[in-house]
């Protein structure tokens, strides 16, 4: 590794990312209203099909897609309000989080309520306020309702700042992302380069084997289409980085010497792995899904610059089961730089995760879904003082969602019956 790379590779480590602390969702299909409290810098979600897993990973989707495409491109795709508003409920769809910028810093609330009108979806609320100190009343810094609102601008704003009167062109149109653009609002500019950033994986095995046209591309696509160009981008900029990649690779997968992107006559970019024991290497599309899947999954979580949210959906599809307790650890690596939210539903990925860091998701008897973190369900502290893993646990219906049809009834609590 260069001493280039060394240094630059050092700083990005040490700065600290921002975390969501908190989540709730309201009205967004099955998620009727759903909390996240305390939330880890790994956090697993965990549930029988169609229990609202994959619902929790699309709002973090869907809101990146708000703030990268706008309100109407990512409302549009889910098939509008008739598709993505809880069945039988009135009112917006919100999404509410909170977030430190910095370890030690105040905690920052978003609140974006969405609805939709004769003309389309529209931000029917979207607000941004903070508490400064462990007293006083929370501050309301960002203020909007269906286009028309105000904001207090300066590094630390109060109630003593100016608040100005500034209308956006549309109701459809995000404050965040709009005033996140003027330097004159660092608190709304950091918050807008937060979610633009995040990175959230619908990684497909056939898109990793196409033939992209040549070019360095820095983050690897949510399908992992440009799996090659980001190879390219790691060979030239950041070759230290890479060697690191294949040397984890390599440990994953036996008898592998070596991963090119070569360019082709055409203009495109050809991708080839080298086996040892031969002289010659393979094209992309005669490589294993395996290891095409752990190659995609190294390169987002060691990514020198890396998304400071990162969502991974079942990674064990594709993987041999052993490789999972040793991915499970790259992502907990992974969470020093981003932040991790993961779902799975196996028992080897559990196996390297800590009661606090997994969410068990249920239906209840209404259909509306349900969640709890694994550590205050009743018996599992004591079982992993035992020796039991999370895996074991799961496997065994401890947890009591191994089993679909007692999907309707809630894992028991500490101090419940």
């Amino acid at each position: 590794m260069s001493q280039h790379d060394t240094n630059l590779l050092t700083g990005l480590e040490l700065r600290p990312p921002a975390r969501i602390e908190y989540l709730r969702v309201r009205n967004y299909r099955a998620l009727q209203d759903v909390e996240f409290k305390g939330i880890a810098p790994l956090m697993v979600l965990l549930g029988p099909n169609g229990s609202g897993k994959s619902t929790v990973f699309d709002v973090f989707n869907f809101l990146s897609e708000c703030f990268q495409n706008g309100l109407r491109y990512a409302w549009d795709r889910r098939g509008r309000a008739k598709e993505l508003k809880t069945r039988g409920q009135d009112g917006p769809v919100v999404i509410e989080i909170k977030y430190r910028e910095r370890p030690g810093q105040a905690v920052i609330t978003y609140h974006l309520a969405i609805d939709e009108g004769a003309k389309g979806p529209f931000v029917a609320e979207e607000w941004l306020q903070w508490r400064r100190g462990s007293s006083g009343k929370p501050f309301r810094f960002l203020d909007y309702r269906e286009g028309q609102g105000r904001a207090v601008s300066g590094e630390t704003p109060d109630s003593e700042a100016h608040r100005e009167d500034i209308p956006l062109r549309s109701a459809d149109l995000i404050a965040v992302n709009t005033l996140g653009q003027f330097a004159e609002h660092p608190r709304v500019a950091a918050l807008r380069e937060f979610i633009t950033d995040w990175y959230v994986s619908y990684l497909s095995i056939e898109d990793t084997r196409g033939q992209p046209e040549a070019g360095p591309q820095e983050r690897l696509s949510k399908t992992g289409d440009n799996l090659p160009n980001v190879i390219q981008y790691l060979k030239e900029r950041h070759p230290g980085r890479l060697e690191d990649i294949f040397k984890t690779l390599r440990r994953r997968v036996p008898r592998l010497e070596r991963v090119d992107a070569e360019p082709m006559q055409d203009g495109r970019l050809l991708l080839q792995i080298k086996d040892a024991p031969f002289d010659r290497p393979v094209m992309s599309r005669y490589v294993s899904d395996g290891t095409l899947k752990m190659l995609s999954y190294l390169v987002v979580l060691m990514d020198p610059e890396p998304p400071q949210f990162i969502g991974i959906e079942e990674p064990e599809n594709f993987l041999y089961p052993r490789l999972l307790p040793e991915l499970a650890e790259e992502c907990r690596a992974a969470a020093e730089r981003s932040q991790l939210l993961v779902t799975t539903h196996s028992p080897f990925f559990l196996d390297a995760m800590k009661p606090e860091e997994v969410r068990v998701i249920y239906r209840n008897e209404a259909g509306y879904s349900q969640v709890q973190r694994a550590s205050d369900i009743c018996g599992v502290k004591e079982f992993i003082a035992a020796g039991a893993t999370m895996g074991q646990l799961w496997s065994e219906e401890q947890l009591r969602v191994g089993d679909p049809s007692v999907d309707a009834h809630a894992p028991v609590s500490e101090g419940q019956d």
